[in-house]
Parts: C-alpha cells; sequence; structure tokens
C-alpha cells in the first residue's frame, strides 16, 4: 500500500486531507559558500513559522511538501523539529538545485556518487537527522540543463526508478522540461514520476497540457501571489479540467518560509490562501467537491506517495 512519507512517520491516504504539494518553510538562497549559509537557531525557526503551520491545520491542511533541496538551506534538522512542534507531517526532499547553487562536492562528483547520496537518503535518512527522503527536488536553468545538471537528472531517475520517488523540478520553461523527461526516459524512468514545478510561469499554454498528456505531473504554485490575479489561474486549471487532464494537476502557494538571511528570519506568507479563497472560487466557477478533493488530495497524495 503507497504510504506519503513524511517527518512524523508515514501515512495512507485515509489518513490526510488537503495536501500542500509546494511550500517551503526554511530556505536560504544564498548560494552555499556564503558564510552563514543555512544556519539558524531552531527554537527561532519555530517560533516564526510554527503559528504559519497551525494555522494552515486549522483551515484544514494535514500535510505539507516542503521543497527544499541541498543548496538553497536544506535543514531536514529544523523540519523534524519544527514538525514535531505543531504536528505537522512535511515531505521532505533529497536532491540538489541548479548550478550556481550545486555545492562543489556534487559539481566534482561522478553521476554514480550522486546516485548513490541519493539512494541513501531515499531508503534510510538525511544527515542523522532520523528524517527519509520522501522524494528528489532538482532544477534546471530557464536556457537548458547544463552538464552538471544533466549529470544530477540522470542520477535522480535512477534513484527513482530504484525506489518509485517522484522527482520534482524547478524548471522555468516548458522545452526544457521537455528535454528533462528525454534524460528521465533514457535513464530508466517514467515521466509519470516527474513533476514540472512552476508551471503558470511559461506562456505557451499548449505546452502545459502536452507535458500533462506526456505523462508529467504540471503544478500551478503560484495560488495567492500571482501577480496576474486569480481569475488567470482560475483560467489556468479549467483549461486543463476541460482537457481532461485534471488527474496530472498539482495547486499549491510556494509560500513561507525562515530565511536566514533576514533580520529574524524575515516575513513568512501564509499557507491558507488556497484553502480560504481560491477552492470557494474554483467550486463557484462550477468544480464539484469530488474535483476539489481529486485536486488537493487524490493528486498530491498519488504524485508523492511510494
Amino acid at each position: 500500500m503507497p504510504n506519503l512519507i513524511t517527518t512524523l512517520g508515514p501515512r495512507r491516504a485515509d489518513e490526510l486531507d488537503l495536501i500542500l504539494p509546494h511550500e517551503h518553510v526554511f530556505v536560504d538562497l544564498r548560494t552555499p559558500d556564503t558564510p552563514g549559509h543555512g544556519q539558524a537557531e531552531t527554537s527561532d525557526v519555530i517560533a516564526l513559522m510554527g503559528p504559519e503551520l497551525k494555522r494552515a491545520q486549522a483551515v484544514g491542511v494535514t500535510a505539507l511538501v516542503e521543497c527544499t533541496p541541498v543548496g538553497v538551506g536544506r535543514r531536514a534538522d529544523i523540519l523534524k523539529a519544527v514538525s514535531e512542534a505543531t504536528g505537522m507531517p512535511l515531505v521532505v526532499p533529497t536532491g540538489l538545485y541548479r548550478e550556481p547553487w550545486v555545492p562543489q562536492w556534487a559539481m566534482q562528483a561522478s553521476e554514480d556518487e550522486v546516485f548513490d547520496w541519493l539512494h541513501g537518503e531515499l531508503t534510510g535518512e538525511i544527515e542523522g537527522s532520523g528524517v527519509q527522503a520522501a522524494w528528489i527536488k532538482l532544477s534546471a536553468g530557464d536556457d537548458g540543463l547544463t552538464a552538471v545538471e544533466t549529470k544530477i537528472l540522470r542520477a535522480a531517475a535512477r534513484a527513482g526508478a530504484a525506489t518509485g520517488a517522484v522527482i520534482g523540478s524547478h524548471t522555468i520553461r516548458g522545452r526544457v522540461v521537455a528535454d528533462q523527461l528525454d534524460v528521465v526516459e533514457a535513464a530508466g524512468y517514467r515521466p509519470d514520476r516527474f513533476i514540472w514545478i512552476h508551471t503558470q510561469n511559461e506562456p505557451d499554454l499548449d505546452l502545459h497540457l502536452a507535458l500533462a498528456r506526456r505523462g508529467a505531473w504540471i503544478e500551478y504554485d503560484s495560488i495567492g501571489r500571482d501577480k496576474r490575479g486569480d481569475d488567470y489561474l482560475l483560467g489556468l486549471v479549467q483549461r486543463v479540467l476541460d482537457a481532461g487532464l485534471g488527474h496530472r494537476l498539482l495547486l499549491s502557494h510556494d509560500l513561507g518560509w525562515y530565511d536566514p538571511a533576514q533580520p529574524g528570519g524575515g516575513t513568512p506568507r501564509p499557507y491558507t490562501y488556497l484553502a480560504q479563497t481560491f477552492l470557494p472560487k474554483l467550486k463557484a466557477a462550477g468544480l464539484t467537491d469530488a474535483d476539489l478533493t481529486m485536486l488537493t488530495h487524490d493528486n498530491p497524495f498519488n504524485a508523492f506517495a511510494r
């Protein structure tokens, strides 16, 4: 039986309701060689982000996928502490961000060495934290994959094939996603185990549908913060549903988070807009309760469960 691997242990589908598939609790967007990168007091992170997770729980969120990989400040130990303090299950990734955030060890590592590291975190634990990685988070440059990013993607596809873990990639351009899917398939994995993160940023809407038809998950993760407004995003969702591809769609905010580069961690942005505002708008537009359950529970569970 598939389970969602979380900081609080495995969760079955019937133990969960609304799942947010793309958020952040702790991020440091400075490059890894920056002094103090990824450093913070755990108690400070709990104090700032704990209330935000509690607010999310109050509107029905039952699990949150944390999307911070190595390179931009992943701290599984801090995530575990925040999760235990709030009772919110967090779904934590292994994986590496794109250049220039790829740390030096990964730049120099062979594909086999990257595979061994990914596989170890997916089957064991992350850096002695007691947290098992649930999935693989990557990224690709806007102009295309670099040699290093391609190496990492091949290793990720092999690790995914060995464990069933989904690969999610911060990729802005659909043509780059198509190239990524080619790499994934050549390495022996499947497009249906790949999430195109930030799909809403690709202006060619036909590519959204084409890559979903190819099997990839598409993710509109700017809910509540997209400058084009809710009507634009509602139209994107309806277009996917009209094409019969609603079962390949994920919705989230890409919000949060504690930033150690900012005084006091900065000002967090809440995880509540989808549940409180956007879902009622979808229902008013004619979506059924079954549609909403598919988009907010079934799809994210099916994407991330192993």
